[in-house]
């Protein structure tokens, strides 16, 4: 690999220059005369893939990352797994998130498996998956590498509560409180704990709870939240502060905490850590105080057996089907209908296709090989273009007698007719350009030499 091509790379995408980050990227992965050693390309893609998604381009990120992917001798392969989940996840396509973020954490060179198991997580929440996506978040508080078990300590809460077992959201919201954080973040925390103390009925733990969310005045309920709070404070004022019956599940409309939102990416090699939450600043580092999970007296939602919980799921979803009507299903089959596009546009991407094709290029070549100096060939000098271009004849109805295809490149063989009634084959290198592709050598080819 050219490493001062790579290097140069590198130094422009910390300097935030990401469009000549992928140039820089591509130019080495294109780079003839240094050969890739096992590894590199997986390297080069993986960060080709990262330049893409600062570049706002999820859909080409996937494509990078894909191909990275191919390469077995890279080591970083579940840090690229995971990110792939997290580009998926950003096109709303949570099912192919789901099965990237699987991957990773099967890795077992990925060091940091808790970043996947909260992707993990979102994607299964947005799939209307509570019970799976509990257990995703609490195997991302367990995990002694994460240096914030509190959100998945939020989230898990958020998946108990759509469980109906406000009880072990209590557990959750509690364990979470054993860890420092922002001050916002404990006040959502807080506010969350108030909801869930009012569904077990518990009215003065609510209020308390609720009050330490409000009280250093920086902090506003959300209209869910206010109804629970004063419904709270209205059963301690009548001396009620300890409901028999459970309050049912249906009267909390929200909770101040969500489970979801906007997906980031890992750059393992950048300064600043990868992880999402919208309580959290990248900037401040990790949170100190991290001692393991919470072993305390009601810690039960940590020992929920995975069949337990696919139990509770089946529920979930049986009821979710009575709700279903024909305007769902119509949705689904859209956008069944658009993943199979994707995933058919994504293949054929990887099988070498692309648009224009390699034989519509070669043809525009031998069709008038003057024009095609200014758009058909790969960055090069003019020099070489008029080198390469000097034995090949002009010659509309040029046979294209095949094509070696590759996602990256491509050889494509053709046979062109001179004036004088002869037949000359030529040999065309091409590599890719976006989804097109660009001409990077043209010689003479002697099928019997070869």
């Amino acid at each position: 690999m050219n490493n001062e091509l790579f290097n140069r790379a590198n130094a422009q995408y910390q300097q935030r220059d990401f469009q000549g980050a992928l140039i820089g990227f591509t130019d080495c992965l294109q780079d003839a005369s240094a050969p890739l050693a096992p590894g590199e390309m997986g390297l080069l893609y993986h960060r080709i893939g990262n330049c893409l998604v600062k570049l706002k381009n999820p859909a080409e990120a996937i494509q990078a990352y894909t191909q990275a992917t191919a390469d077995a001798a890279y080591g970083a392969l579940g840090t690229v797994e995971c990110n792939l989940g997290m580009a998926y996840a950003s096109l709303r396509d949570y099912e192919n998130a789901v099965g990237r973020f699987e991957a990773a954490v099967a890795d077992d060179g990925y060091d940091t498996p808790f970043k996947a198991y909260m992707g993990m997580g979102n994607a299964l929440m947005k799939l209307g998956k509570s019970a799976e996506a509990g257990v995703a978040f609490r195997e991302a508080a367990l995990d002694e590498a994460n240096p914030d078990p509190t959100r998945a300590l939020l989230n898990l809460g958020v998946c108990f509560m759509a469980l109906n077992r406000p009880a072990d959201a209590v557990a959750s919201y509690e364990s979470a409180l054993q860890f420092d954080m922002a001050p916002d973040t404990r006040n959502k925390l807080l506010a969350s704990l108030g909801q869930a103390h009012v569904a077990c009925g518990q009215m003065e733990k609510a209020v308390e709870a609720f009050e330490g969310a409000i009280a250093d005045k920086t902090y506003f309920l959300s209209d869910s939240a206010s109804v629970d709070y004063q419904r709270a404070v209205g059963a301690v004022a009548q001396g009620t502060s300890e409901l028999t019956q459970v309050l049912d599940l249906a009267d909390i409309s929200g909770l101040d905490v969500s489970a979801d939102g906007d997906p980031l990416y890992e750059d393992d090699y950048a300064a600043d850590p990868f992880y999402y939450d919208e309580g959290y600043d990248q900037n401040a580092g990790a949170y100190p105080g991290y001692v393991g999970a919470y072993q305390g007296d009601e810690d039960r939602f940590f020992n929920a057996s995975e069949e337990e919980l696919e139990q509770w799921s089946r529920g979930l979803a049986k009821q979710d089907r009575k709700r279903r009507n024909v305007g769902l299903k119509i949705l689904v089959a859209l956008i069944v209908v658009i993943v199979l596009a994707f995933a058919g546009a994504v293949f054929a991407y990887s099988q070498g296709y692309g648009f224009p094709t390699q034989e519509t290029v070669a043809k525009q070549l031998f069709a008038d090989p003057e024009a095609a100096k200014a758009s058909l060939f790969a960055n090069m000098d003019e020099v070489d273009i008029d080198s390469m271009l000097d034995p090949v004849v002009t010659d509309a109805d040029a046979t294209v007698d095949g094509v070696n295809r590759s996602m990256s490149d491509s050889e494509v063989f053709v046979t062109a007719s001179t004036e004088q009634g002869g037949d000359v084959t030529y040999r065309l290198s091409m590599v890719r350009d976006m989804i097109g592709w660009k001409i990077s050598n043209v010689e003479l080819y002697f099928p019997s030499q070869n």
